[in-house]
This record gives structure tokens, C-alpha cells and sequence, in this order.
């Protein structure tokens, strides 16, 4: 059936929205696919659900390739299960909460393991049923503190979320390598670059975590890549821990005079003006910078944990929060350090005079954890834990010992790859997809298990594959576009031909009518601008903003029978006979 534009739900704007951040949320505004209904909530109108429609269909097509069958289960769902998994805790205020009217706890589900696992749980009971792979496409809620960038970081957001289910570890491996080619199968066809990374594989652990991410600048990810074929997100980069130093021979720690030095950059100005070494001068590599975070636990207790980094490097949040969940982080407060005598603010070292001040057995009993570059035989210039007081020449397992190692600091570029294919750059993408070996957290905690072939019950392994199909959607439009509006890759367009009569001559309506109704007759789907008293430069403005790849202007010579191709993405026009416009467009 052709859509006539005349009938058609959509308004176009010829302004940018306020709120807009991104390119893709500028244009799927402006072009009538969204709307705004709250901070990370939109509506669907007619153009954006026939492209979302379309990448669920490549989704599912490529799911059907592999075995795996879809169901559907609700987004409100009971408190219990998730519960059972502790992610009921886990979440915190990431999740959205609610009663009924009986007093009982149901959320907004923002995934759906428990519910899949029970209903597995339900329905087998055999290492014959096995495996399975069953999905859904399903729309998801985290009440996001910040919503941003339209339809990348939203509180309402629809993904295919798929599962796993086998007996055995190989039988695992097989199904994550399915998913996994899959989705390269359906990036592929959706014309969209993507890098697999090695991902953290968060609090259920397992053995194998990967994402799929799109290489873009307003992406919030930040992922590392070698030359030689390593890639992983930042948060799952492995320092490489240099080999331990003999302490012998190493001259004592000294308790140096640091007035006015309460940063890096001041103590190695003071180091090098008041004590200059022979070989080079003193860096902010050489110094220890200790950082005092909160770390909030899911039972409500609060612990105050010190980060020991190189004073060249920052601390990166998004690690630390990885490195500590599930509790959250924060940076201590001006209380916290008014609570504890020990920490004296931009001086503060894991040892004094008087002995360790930082880590479990010290007089703080405050945690100690360090970069992984901060080995045995290291030596450091850091806070003496006195006012306006450094210590140098303080050696790592000789003066102080800390609790243990974390991945805190700072990636760069030309770091080392920790398989050794070569220095890393750094670089800013966007997850598309996940593919995650749950392992047995799941059935075990919900109590999934099957007979195995000796009558044996044995702990069913899972693994979890979710794709951002609107955030996929708007990767897309974010990655296609020009200065007039969007370029829709045609295995996504809304439409596959925009035919546009325009003109006051009667025979441009009646030669737009014929094409349109042959192309549709042959199969194409057709968006037909038959709007009457519209100029042709608000027609072709619309023909732009919305971003059909392939048009067709029924005009001026359309009494002669010719119409002019137009392609969207080069900008090319070519005049032909409307007789070859429809053997070239079906």
C-alpha cells in the first residue's frame, strides 16, 4: 500500500529541538520519527517504527539462522527473583520501583535473566531438551541519573536480549560462538563499523564477556586497540605488572620539609628546586598520589578505601566503579577526613615516622590498594601524613605493604597491550551488543538443574547476548547524515523510494500517481509526497530531512513522461523516462 504524505502522521521542523546534544537526536526530531515525552522517554511515530521494525526484523532473521526462538515476556515483574539474584540490592536506584495496591514490590525490568532462567526452569528438566536458545525484543527501563543524547542514553530503550542454555561448558562455548557470529551478521547488514572488545565480566563473573562497539565520538565508552589485534574496554585493561626490584642497597625513606605542595604539580616543582638529583630531574612518575574514596555497600555500611596511583596519572572513575561493585564510589568528604586524624589532607602516604598509617593492620585501618605498577622495589615520592611534609625514597614491600593491587589509574595511549601485540591507542565508541558467558550464577542461585545422561542432576550454564536496538537505530542515524537531514542505508530506510509530484501542472500528480502505484505493485514501498499547494523547495527540504536513500521527482518535464532519479546519499540527479525509473528502482 502506498503512504501518501498527505495522510501521513508527521510534522517537520525546520528548527533544532533545545535539548537536542547529538546530531541523531537533532534529525530524528526534526524529521517526525520522535517526540519527547519525559527526560529519556520518547514516543514512536509512523517513520521511526518502520525503521525500528526493520532492524528487529534483521535481528530475527538472524536469530532464526542460528536456532534460537523468540517469546516475550512482561516489564513488570515481581520483586522475588531478583531478589533471589541480589540484584534487587545490586541495582540501587538504577532500577525503577513499585507497589501494588496490596503492598507487594514489582520493578520496570531493565533485563531479564531471572525471569528466563524460571521459565527454563518451568518447562525442562532434561540434558535432552538442551541446548536452547530462546529471545525476545523487549523495551527496558533504568532510571538513569542523567539521560542524555536522545536515544543513546534514555530510561525506556528496546533490546533484543537472548539466552543460552546447555549442560555442559562446551556446549556453552558452542552457543556463545553462534551468537556471536550472528551478530557480526547483523552489524554487517546493517552497515554499521563495530570492534569486538574484551568486556568486565561484572558481579556474576564467567568465563568469557565481549562488547560490541561502534566507533564515535559521542560515544560513552572508552576502549583500547593495538596494532597487533588486542581490544578491550577501558574498564577490562590489565596493567602490565612490572617484575619486582631487590631492595638491598636502597637508601632510607627521608621525611622532607613540602611547604605549599598539596598537589603533583607543586610537589615536583618544590622537589626539584629544593632537591635536585644528579641523574634527571624529579617527575610526577616518581611520586605516589593517594586518593580517599567512600565506597557505599549494599548492606549500608560505608568504608573509606585509599587508591595508591602514579602521580602522572588520574584516577578513572568508570574503572574505580568497576574495580569496587557492586558498592557505589565517591570521593570522600571534608567529614571524612575531619573523622579520621590519620588522613592529613594532601599529604596523605601509606607511612610516617610513626609507623603504617594506611591499610587494614595500620593505625587507620583504613584498606590500601595500589596500581599495579606500584611492585616491590619501587620507589616513591609521597605524603608523609604530616602537614606540609613529604617523604622520599619510601620503597614499596620494604616501608609500606598495601592490601592489594587495583585497576584504577588512567589508560593512555601507548600503553602496552597486555598480550604483548604492542602499544594501544585509545578511542571513544558506542556499545551495540554484548555477548556474556553467565556461567552457572543463574541456575544455581534460582536452582535451574537438568538429568544429565547418567540420571545425575547437574547445574544447567547459560549465556546472555543483548543488542541496543534503539540505541543501534540512532548509531545509525548519527553515522548517516549530511547538513540537510538524514541518509537512511536502504536495508533500514523507512521507505525503499520517495516519490515526489510537485509543480502546479496536473500532470506531474497523475505521472507521481502512476510510478508510485507501479513501484508498489512490484513490491517497493512507496512514500508518495502528493501534498498539494507545497513548494518544491519545502517538498525536497522534507525529501532530505526525512532521508529516503532513492527519489523521484515527478515535475517540470512530467507532460514529456520523464521524471528525475535523484540519490539521496551522492546528490546525483539523472533525468529518464518514467518507464526506465521503474525498471532501475525495482
Amino acid at each position: 500500500m502506498i503512504t501518501r504524505l498527505s495522510q501521513l502522521f508527521v510534522r517537520t521542523l525546520r528548527e533544532d529541538p533545545s535539548d537536542a546534544e547529538v546530531t541523531s537526536h537533532r534529525l530524528l526530531v526534526r524529521a517526525g520519527y520522535i517526540r519527547r515525552q519525559a527526560p529519556g522517554v520518547f514516543a514512536w511515530l509512523p517513520l521511526g517504527l518502520r525503521v525500528k521494525r526493520k532492524i528487529e526484523n534483521i535481528i530475527r532473521e538472524e536469530m532464526a539462522a542460528i536456532g534460537a526462538q523468540e517469546v516475550h515476556f512482561p516489564a513488570l515483574l515481581p520483586r522475588e527473583p531478583y531478589e533471589a539474584s541480589g540484584r534487587w540490592e545490586a541495582y540501587g536506584d538504577g532500577i525503577f520501583r513499585l507497589k501494588d495496591r496490596k503492598g507487594s514490590d514489582y520493578l520496570l525490568a531493565p533485563t531479564h535473566e531471572e525471569a528466563f532462567t524460571l521459565m527454563v526452569k518451568d518447562l525442562y528438566s532434561s540434558y535432552k531438551d538442551l541446548p536452547l536458545a530462546i529471545y525476545q525484543i523487549q523495551d527496558k527501563y533504568r532510571d538513569e541519573a542523567r539521560p542524555r543524547a536522545g536515544l543513546l542514553r534514555g530510561r525506556e530503550f528496546t533490546m533484543k536480549d537472548a539466552y543460552s542454555f546447555d549442560y555442559t561448558d562446551e556446549g556453552l562455548d558452542k552457543s556463545y560462538q553462534d551468537q556471536r557470529d550472528a551478530y557480526e551478521r547483523i552489524f554487517a547488514r546493517l552497515g554499521l563499523e563495530y570492534v569486538i572488545v574484551q568486556a568486565d565480566n561484572g558481579l556474576m563473573g564467567g568465563a568469557r564477556s565481549e562488547e560490541f562497539l561502534h566507533p564515535t565520538p559521542v560515544g560513552e565508552d572508552t576502549f583500547v586497540r593495538s596494532a597487533g589485534g588486542y581490544a578491550a574496554n577501558v574498564e577490562a585493561y590489565e596493567t602490565e605488572r612490572p617484575e619486582p626490584i631487590p631492595v638491598d642497597g636502597l637508601h632510607p625513606a627521608a621525611v622532607l620539609d613540602s611547604p605549599n605542595t598539596p598537589t603533583i604539580s607543586t610537589l615536583v616543582d618544590l622537589a626539584n628546586a629544593e632537591y635536585p638529583r644528579e641523574d634527571r630531574a624529579w617527575t610526577a612518575a616518581d611520586t605516589l598520589k593517594n586518593v580517599v574514596l567512600a565506597l557505599s555497600h549494599l548492606d549500608g555500611t560505608r568504608e573509606l578505601v585509599v587508591v595508591g596511583v602514579p602521580g602522572d596519572r588520574e584516577v578513572d572513575l568508570k574503572r574505580v566503579e568497576v574495580a569496587f561493585a557492586p558498592a557505589t564510589v565517591e570521593a570522600a568528604t571534608e567529614a571524612d577526613f575531619d573523622s579520621n586524624d590519620n588522613l592529613v589532607k594532601g599529604y596523605i602516604g601509606p607511612w610516617s615516622e610513626r609507623g603504617p598509617i594506611l591499610g587494614e593492620e595500620s593505625a587507620s585501618g583504613i584498606r590500601y590498594l595500589v596500581d599495579p605498577r606500584v611492585v616491590d622495589g619501587t620507589q616513591w615520592v609521597t605524603g608523609a601524613n604530616e602537614n606540609e611534609k613529604h617523604v622520599f625514597g619510601l620503597v614499596a614491600g620494604r616501608d609500606f605493604v598495601p592490601d592489594g593491587f587495583v585497576e584504577a589509574a588512567e589508560v593512555r595511549d601507548g600503553d602496552p597491550a597486555p598480550d604483548g601485540s604492542g602499544p594501544i591507542e585509545t578511542a571513544r565508541g558506542m556499545e551495540i551488543g554484548h555477548v556474556f558467558q553467565l556461567g552457572r550464577f543463574f541456575a544455581e542461585t534460582l536452582g535451574l538443574k537438568v538429568l544429565d545422561e547418567n540420571g545425575k542432576l547437574v547445574t544447567v550454564t547459560m549465556g546472555s547476548y543483548g543488542i541496543g536496538v534503539t540505541r543501534i537505530l540512532a548509531a545509525i542515524a548519527e553515522s548517516n547524515n549530511d547538513d540537510k537531514g538524514l541518509i537512511w542505508p536502504e536495508e533500514v530506510a523507512p521507505f525503499d523510494v520517495h516519490v515526489i509530484a510537485t509543480g502546479k501542472d496536473e500532470a506531474a500528480y497523475t505521472l507521481g500517481e502512476r510510478l508510485a502505484a507501479e513501484l508498489d505493485a512490484s513490491g517497493r514501498d512507496v512514500l508518495f509526497d502528493d501534498r498539494p499547494k507545497v513548494s518544491p523547495g519545502v517538498k525536497f527540504g522534507d525529501a532530505e530531512l526525512i532521508g529516503v536513500p532513492r527519489i523521484v521527482i515527478a515535475g517540470r518535464d512530467s507532460a514529456e513522461g520523464r521524471v528525475e532519479l535523484w540519490d539521496r546519499r551522492t546528490g546525483e540527479r539523472e533525468s529518464v523516462t518514467v518507464d526506465e525509473a521503474i525498471v532501475r528502482l525495482c
